[in-house]
């Protein structure tokens, strides 16, 4: 060994810095702006007849409107899509749980999650209407009905994701079934079963504003939109359509949050805050 070998032997060793996290946020930072940018030439040259607004003409009619009539409408709608999304996300769970326990509902299960995924909301909104006179009640379904499949199918495939000897492990101790799904199984389902809420969230504030388009209720994303389009006032539209995508964005980022820290233990590694 050479002398200049082992001084690099013998010197200290620096960690690796990962920068995939970094990269990833300037990426996405990146992309933010040259969407507005995108966005402000767009407008600037009135592309598709002027019916896409400058960024500055849309933050001046939010500040003009004020912020008691967006607090208004969109508490009811993050109300209605928050009710929609424990309902559709306890059902799908619940029936995720008692496909492991009873394999032979299996089939059905999926065929019932498929549908409700499959059918537009569209199609279904006329048969919810008439089957529940109270509104809110319908756009519930609705934003119920977004999530359901995403989160069945996720807690499904996390449930099963164990690997088989831990679960032969526990049938050796006298363990069955539940004691699996106890000890094994739902603490390997977590990671999958909060990707799939992450997914859901967004979805569940889409079935609400959509549950409104078609109910027309007092309040509401949905009616105030409408009722923009009607006065031809589209940067009221776009105002509300992307406080609309902010809201199911911080949904979206809240669920992501809880995940990182609540999946720490499930995988055996510790996450810094």
């Amino acid at each position: 060994m050479s002398a200049a070998q082992a001084v690099t032997d013998r010197s200290p060793r620096r960690p690796c810095v990962d920068s995939g996290g970094a990269g990833r946020w300037q990426a996405g930072a990146a992309g933010i702006v040259g969407l507005i940018v995108l966005w402000w030439i767009a407008g600037a040259l009135q592309w598709f007849h002027g019916t896409i607004p400058t960024p500055g003409a849309v933050l001046s009619t939010i500040v003009d409107t004020g912020a008691r009539f967006y607090l208004e409408n969109f508490s009811t709608t993050v109300e209605l899509a928050l009710r929609g999304f424990l309902w559709g996300n306890v059902l799908a769970i619940v029936l995720a749980v008692a496909v492991v326990l009873i394999p032979p509902i299996e089939g059905l299960a999926t065929q019932l999650a498929i549908i409700s995924y499959c059918v537009p909301i569209i199609a279904v909104a006329p048969i919810i209407q008439v089957a529940f006179t109270e509104v809110q009640t319908m756009i519930v379904f609705l934003a119920a009905i977004s999530v359901f499949f995403t989160t069945m199918i996720g807690t499904l495939s996390g449930l099963r994701s164990p690997h088989q000897g831990a679960l032969d492990l526990v049938k050796v101790y006298g363990g069955g079934r539940v004691a699996q799904l106890r000890r094994v199984r739902t603490v390997a389902a977590l990671p999958n079963t909060l990707a799939a809420l992450k997914i859901a969230a967004p979805a569940a504030v889409l079935g609400a504003v959509l549950g409104e388009f078609l109910a027309m209720p007092d309040q509401g994303a949905g009616p105030a939109m409408i009722v923009a389009q009607q006065r031809g006032d589209i940067p009221q539209v776009w105002a509300i359509a992307l406080l609309s995508g902010a809201i199911a964005g911080i949904g979206y980022a809240f669920v992501a949050l809880l995940a990182r820290f609540a999946t720490r233990w499930s995988t055996g590694t510790t996450v810094s805050a």
